[in-house]
């Protein structure tokens, strides 16, 4: 026997015996409107949220937001906008010209307004990242309070291999403490509540 099976060996026969997991307290808030939070914490964090009112739709918004932009995908159909057809790419390092990606988020979480996007709704996970915009899509009804319900709702025998929460725009502080918005990844992050 090896040292490295001897080492294996030792700590297959020294397991501690399993313990059990522990409750998790359901920590839920009714004082406040998860909607209005989720919507003053993306502020904070750099993002912008906005609720369509009636005769709004996502196109107008991006059409007023990023009117000057000319390489836009996005990772759902059913959008009257002139997108570059990402099923073409097969090679991620392809999407570094991409100027505004819209993806479609499964839920928002209210305590740090991130989104939920599942590996199903991205064709390459670096999208949300090498963009220069993003714009995630949201429908307001499928907010949870907190990381605890929102780790509830996840479907992990589903998930596809990858999922990743993301809330607000790249940012860092760690140069001389400044902060510094779009230093890794997308320069902004707009959610459309629907």
């Amino acid at each position: 026997m090896n040292s490295r099976e001897l080492i294996l060996s030792k700590i297959k026969s020294n397991k501690p015996e399993p313990s059990p997991l522990p409750n998790l307290v359901e920590y839920d808030r009714k004082d406040i409107s998860l909607l209005e939070n989720f919507k003053d914490v993306l502020a904070f964090v750099g993002g912008m949220a906005i609720e369509l009112v009636e005769g709004e739709t996502v196109e107008s918004k991006i059409r007023e937001i990023y009117p000057d932009l000319k390489n836009i995908c996005a990772t759902f159909g059913g959008l009257d906008l002139p997108l570059v057809d990402i099923s073409q790419i097969s090679d991620p390092h392809d999407l570094a010209h991409i100027d505004l990606a819209i993806v479609k988020g499964e839920f928002g979480v209210a305590e740090n307004a991130a989104v939920w996007i599942p590996a199903t709704a991205l064709p390459f996970r670096a999208l949300p990242f090498i963009t220069q915009h993003l714009v995630f899509v949201l429908e307001k009804q499928h907010l949870v309070w907190n990381m605890h319900q929102a780790y509830q709702k996840l479907d992990m025998q589903h998930l596809g291999g990858y999922g990743v929460f993301v809330s607000g725009p790249s940012k860092t502080a760690d140069i001389e403490q400044s902060l510094v918005i779009g230093a890794h990844g997308s320069r902004s992050l707009v959610i459309i509540l629907i």
